[in-house]
């Protein structure tokens, strides 16, 4: 195929690709979908491939295997043949690989059965679904995440701990720096690369802090659809890891990756807009708390433990929600509030939002935020009342989440209507899949087992 036609093809991609490509010739696309775990998997192929080839296909096996790349049993015909599945590309996500040797291109693909019907097993299609259950009742919702995670010395030994980096300074980062300017300028190779490579994929960064770990970084996107940030986070957690490794560090995205170092979170705040009049339906006509936003608060409460293996999705998530650990331990509201799981910061009375602190970092950016959103949408429509706010310290108050992973599994089929709005499939599967997870987790003998129970038990 000729420069041209893929010149021509470039002038229709988003702004950004445009903008980076510059006139080059774009050699690579990647195609890619994300799995269970957030993981891009798919095919890269020359340019010229990607414009004539007419359809390609990923197997569903991609969706039954764990964390460790084990296969889950699945007994259906599609899994024992391996049905290949049709990828469709969206263009409209296209986005810079700049950290590429080639001029690449990455575009998100969705995904279908051969017979057109769609994949629900993809934890894109189901934000999909879920923000198909708003439309229909004439809703838009908003959200906009916060994204905390950690820079650490490289580690290719998983039987030590992690350590923080060296910074510029020559010494390694300090916990309980947070927002100093300072410690982000400790690393600021990283953040500027950071910087670089979201100019080049059109991510809209708004904030960038130091937490309160040693090397914890947090960075915060604009508010917008709930599919289009979902996307950018997909994208992002690549793009970060990649900026770290070309200055000789890892970023994790692990809920609690040091022992004595808080946990990550992925924080996301949630409003949702009329379609009609585009206005906030948070908020009523006297500027006040609308009945849908208590209700909104209300599904929160009720139904998040029953997603909480969405949110919190392997055994080291658990470790993050403990008290002490400036994470939340139930899902209490208040306003302004961040002992609380569920915090109404200040704002402007048609900005009105709900911020879920519960999340963790490690969780798909795609099925947090459709089980958070399918809370709400069910807390709406069932007209639910949320307990009252919480003006005091909500970390003195019981622990009402789920302890560990094993405990949040089986609360997944406390509400048929949920997996209903989920999709029973997808949540079938799903459970199949945690379940393993945990399993092969508790054949692994620890460093605390050894120490504490060789010669003392």
């Amino acid at each position: 195929m000729s420069r041209k036609k893929i010149a021509e093809w470039v002038a229709d991609l988003p702004e950004p690709v445009q903008d980076w490509v510059d006139g080059r010739l774009v050699e690579e696309v990647e195609c890619v979908i994300g799995d269970f775990a957030g993981i891009a998997r798919g095919k890269a192929m020359p340019a010229s491939k990607f414009l004539t080839t007419e359809t390609s296909f990923l197997p569903i096996s991609i969706f039954y295997q764990t964390i460790t790349g084990e296969y889950v049993a699945y007994d259906t015909i599609r899994a024992v043949s391996e049905t290949d599945l049709v990828l469709t590309p969206d263009m409209t996500t296209a986005t810079a690989a700049p950290w590429a040797t080639d001029v690449t291109i990455q575009v998100i693909h969705d995904m279908d059965f051969q017979n057109g019907e769609s994949v629900i097993l993809a934890p894109r299609n189901v934000l999909k679904r879920i923000l198909a259950a708003y439309e229909s009742d004439g809703w838009s919702p908003v959200i906009a995440p916060e994204l905390e995670f950690y820079l650490t010395k490289p580690n290719i030994d998983p039987d030590f701990p992690l350590e923080p980096p060296v910074g510029r300074s020559g010494r390694q980062g300090a916990g309980r720096q947070s927002y100093s300017v300072s410690a982000i300028d400790e690393y600021s190779e990283i953040i500027d690369t950071i910087y670089d490579y979201a100019e080049a994929q059109g991510i809209v960064i708004d904030t960038i802090i130091q937490e309160g770990g040693a090397g914890q970084i947090e960075i915060n996107l604009n508010h917008g659809d709930p599919l289009h940030l979902a996307d950018q986070v997909f994208f992002f957690k690549r793009t970060i890891r990649e900026a770290a490794l070309k200055s000789n560090c890892y970023a994790t995205f692990m809920a609690k990756p040091m022992e004595n170092e808080p946990g990550s979170a992925m924080h996301i705040h949630q409003s949702v807009v009329s379609n009609q009049t585009g206005k906030n339906i948070f908020n009523d006509d006297k500027n006040e708390p609308s009945d849908l936003f208590y209700g909104f608060l209300g599904g929160q409460q009720r139904y998040l433990n029953a997603v909480i293996s969405l949110l919190a999705p392997y055994v080291n998530s658990y470790r993050r929600l403990v008290p002490g650990a400036s994470a939340p331990i139930n899902t209490e509201w208040g306003i302004d509030n961040r002992s609380t799981g569920l915090r109404v910061p200040i704002s402007k009375s048609e900005d009105r939002r709900i911020e879920n602190r519960v999340i963790g970092m490690d969780a798909n950016p795609y099925l947090a935020i459709a089980a958070c959103l399918a809370c709400g949408y069910l807390g709406m429509k069932g007209g639910l009342k949320p307990r009252s706010a919480i003006t005091g310290d909500a970390y003195s108050l019981p622990h009402s989440l789920p302890r560990e992973m094993f405990e949040g599994l089986k609360q997944f089929n406390a509400y048929p209507q949920l997996r209903q709005l989920l999709g029973e499939d997808f949540c079938r599967m799903y459970e199949a899949i945690k379940l393993q997870e945990f399993e092969d987790y508790l054949r692994v003998i620890s460093p605390w087992e050894r120490e504490y129970l060789l010669l003392n038990v």
